[in-house]
């Protein structure tokens, strides 16, 4: 991964959040590009190359997936499901972000091979530090598989 751009994938339905997660990763130049998502349905037709995102040149896999739960027309467990029953994406990190802190939800994204489960703090600067120690963590201090189309 040294050398080669970072790329995000953000699904986030608060614009809000996704702001607060991109202005951050921008601030710390933690990524080179972060591509949000509104709703569970867009971000599988990206990552499975369908509809608009079909040409993989344009939509290159992400390095991680930050992936909210509650999510309009395909929930976030059902994403993760497709994400980690997949040979080809499998190996892509997914932190679920969320403001759930329901032990069933938790137990849920785990049992679906969440790589981590973070719970949204409410104060803007829990919120930002949390988004500066998740981009240190997963885009510079672990080490990922290489991961090609």
């Amino acid at each position: 991964m040294v050398g080669e751009p970072i790329l995000v994938m953000l699904v986030e339905d608060n614009v809000d959040h996704a702001e607060l997660v991109i202005r951050t990763m921008e601030e710390h130049r933690i990524a080179n590009k972060v591509r949000h998502f509104l709703d569970g349905q867009s971000a599988l037709d990206y990552l499975f190359h369908r509809n608009e995102y079909v040409d993989p040149q344009l939509n290159p896999r992400p390095h991680v997936i930050l992936l909210d739960l509650r999510l309009p027309r395909v929930d976030g467990i059902d994403v993760l499901k497709a994400i980690k029953e997949d040979n080809e994406l499998k190996s892509i990190p997914v932190v679920v972000l969320t403001t759930s802190e329901a032990e069933k939800d938790v137990a849920r994204a785990y049992y679906n091979h969440a790589n981590s489960y973070l719970v949204k703090p409410v104060g803007f600067e829990e919120f930002k530090k949390l988004m500066d120690d998740l981009g240190f963590y997963w885009l510079g201090w672990n080490t990922n598989p290489n991961i090609r189309d």
